[in-house]
């Protein structure tokens, strides 16, 4: 056993616990040492404490006891291990982690993050949970952001863009491009008359290009016809989806999120990149962070206050 299994007093566990999986990073000294794991709150046969506890099993056989878990995501909706109700919008870093809901399992505290909610100019009420804690957590490390108003974009299954002002989330807006590709990737006739899984990124380039005329139900189509007049391949196909569905959602976000003095992009680095180059067409400058990174920077602030 090497220095970094063997366990540590002053270890601590934190976690982001989303839909699709749960991923645990173990700290020393802020420093991350290993990680372990598990199924997704929405993946789960069994209770989620179950899933937590087997996830957790390789670190107490090698000496955990006791303890606290901070966690994020999905965990605290009515799906996961207790439910915490959202916080309001606007709020600010004290206001949403008073809110936390600390639950004991077996000999472990699990301290559950809330998430945020909002109600747009429009009148549509919104929800979030795991992306505040990024938000949160980029504000620590760039405290620039908690000054001035600011845009921050967080792609992903159910992405997010959020509006910052002085500290404070004011609101945000949610769109469903990753799942919508996943399906029309997955489970439409659009990608299936190519022959191989080459030109992905040509083709993402070209549903950018696609996306700029607007009409995003009477473009989807063109990733199947291309296959059949143009020879495209499956690949240039899912690329021109990825491509088609970025590209509208990022014009859509920029036409609502105005006036702001930075747009700052935090997620995981591959589509990161992505949503830099559907920004750079609209010659937007961005700062990028890695999703993760801000994840457990937010879920420090929630330990400070234990």
């Amino acid at each position: 056993m090497t220095d970094d299994a063997a366990w540590q007093s002053g270890d601590r566990i934190f976690g982001d616990w989303g839909t699709t999986r749960l991923r645990l990073f173990r700290l020393r000294d802020d420093a991350v040492v290993d990680q372990q794991d598990g199924p997704g709150i929405g993946t789960l046969n069994g209770a989620p404490g179950d899933a937590l506890r087997a996830t957790l099993e390789p670190w107490r056989a090698q000496g955990m006891s006791g303890g606290h878990v901070w966690l994020c995501g999905m965990v605290g909706s009515r799906n996961g291990i207790a439910e915490v109700p959202y916080a309001e919008c606007p709020v600010d870093v004290t206001g949403w982690r008073t809110q936390t809901r600390i639950v004991t399992l077996d000999d472990v505290t699990v301290g559950i993050a809330p998430g945020l909610a909002c109600t747009g100019p429009d009148g549509a009420d919104d929800v979030m949970r795991g992306e505040e804690t990024q938000i949160f957590g980029a504000m620590a490390l760039d405290p620039a952001l908690a000054i001035g108003r600011h845009a921050v974009a967080l792609p992903g299954t159910h992405g997010k863009w959020a509006l910052i002002e002085d500290g404070h989330v004011v609101r945000f807006r949610t769109f469903l491009t990753g799942e919508l590709f996943a399906l029309l990737r997955d489970r439409s006739t659009l990608t299936r008359a190519g022959d191989d899984d080459g030109d992905g990124d040509a083709g993402f380039a070209a549903g950018l290009v696609r996306s700029d005329a607007g009409g995003m139900l009477g473009a989807l189509f063109e990733a199947r016809s291309a296959q059949l007049r143009k020879g495209r391949s499956r690949g240039w196909a899912v690329g021109f989806l990825s491509g088609l569905a970025i590209g509208h959602e990022v014009r859509e976000a920029l036409d609502t999120i105005v006036g702001v003095d930075s747009l700052t992009l935090v997620g995981d680095p591959v589509l990161a990149r992505l949503y830099h180059q559907a920004l750079a067409r609209h010659d937007r400058g961005v700062t990028v962070r890695d999703g993760s990174e801000a994840a457990l920077a937010g879920l420090r602030l929630l330990a400070e206050q234990a």
